[in-house]
């Protein structure tokens, strides 16, 4: 199979934008078609909810955008019907010919980071839950991460390392100064880009990606110039507060190396005043494409990613 970095830029510059969709089910937020007359502590019934969610958000994104990003939490906080879902949801947006990231920024020491990483490292039948990547924590140390990073060249997979993250409280422990003057986040990095430069594919970027939070531009831009052989995961559009200019350093000269993610900001636009305004809630799913595409739109506009060309036309 096509190493992952590859086949995230072929993705990217297939669509035309660096678009991620995170896949973030809230029960109190879900359409209210989807809830009704169900009982939210009938875990069976709300992961059903759950996956047709998702699915219907797929349906609408899969022709616009290259990447999702299933939040594990919301589904294992449902048990195992919620686990199921995620199974289930993974193998649907796969089958529609788009790359998945799950997001549970797992980590262990040894035998269990090996575990983690056979479970969830791998498209298809690769790995038991099929992910193309999946999101790292990496403060057990780099023993703790080469488990991953080998399996996942082995299975053209990918991870992504959280580096600099988006929440307010990130930098009390990340941008602590070590016996060398840089901020640990710094350090952290300098491991991740060493890794991704040693897996890179013919893209020039490798397996091993960053997390990247939009919230702290300057240390984004600068984490970009450190890290030249890194795809970054941005997090922090939208809901957070990031925008579109947030992110443009993000980015290489291409319009490469960044894939943005918006949740909330697009999975329950419904919500947002200026999509009620235009849509009924039975219309969610066309606010859903309303709102990724004025994403898409504001990044070509104002980043570098309007360098890959593509117009996304109402007729898609």
């Amino acid at each position: 199979m096509t190493h992952f970095a590859d086949r995230l830029a072929a993705a990217v510059r297939r669509c035309g934008n660096p678009v991620m969709v995170g896949l973030d089910p809230r029960w109190e937020q879900l359409p209210a078609c989807l809830r009704a007359d169900l009982d939210p502590r009938d875990l069976a019934a709300a992961a059903h909810a759950y996956g047709a969610f998702c699915r219907d958000v797929i349906d609408v994104v899969a022709p616009l955008v290259a990447v999702v990003k299933p939040q594990a939490a919301f589904f294992e906080q449902l048990g195992p019907p919620g686990m199921a879902a995620l199974a289930d949801v993974i193998a649907y947006a796969s089958g529609a010919g788009l790359l998945v990231v799950v997001d549970g920024k797992r980590n262990d020491i040894g035998t269990t980071a090996a575990a983690y990483a056979e479970a969830y490292l791998g498209p298809g039948r690769l790995s038991v839950w099929g992910g193309d990547a999946l999101t790292v924590s990496p403060y057990l140390g780099a023993d703790s991460l080469e488990p991953f990073v080998e399996l996942a060249v082995q299975r053209a997979a990918g991870i992504f390392v959280l580096v600099k993250t988006s929440n307010p409280g990130g930098g009390l422990f990340q941008d602590l100064v070590t016996t060398d003057g840089a901020a640990l986040y710094q350090r952290v990095a300098a491991f991740v880009q060493q890794a991704a430069q040693r897996t890179a594919g013919s893209c020039g970027y490798g397996a091993v990606g960053a997390v990247v939070g939009a919230t702290y531009p300057e240390q984004l831009a600068a984490l970009r110039q450190a890290m030249p052989n890194t795809w970054f995961l941005v997090p922090g559009y939208g809901a957070q507060g990031a925008g579109a200019r947030d992110v443009r350093d993000a980015f290489d000269s291409t319009g490469l190396g960044a894939v943005v993610n918006n949740s909330r900001g697009i999975i329950f636009a419904y919500q947002r005043r200026e999509y009620q305004e235009r849509y009924h809630e039975a219309q969610w799913q066309l606010a859903v494409e309303a709102a990724t595409r004025v994403m898409i739109e504001q990044l070509r506009s104002e980043t570098p990613a309007g360098k890959l060309g593509k117009e996304i036309t109402d007729e898609e």
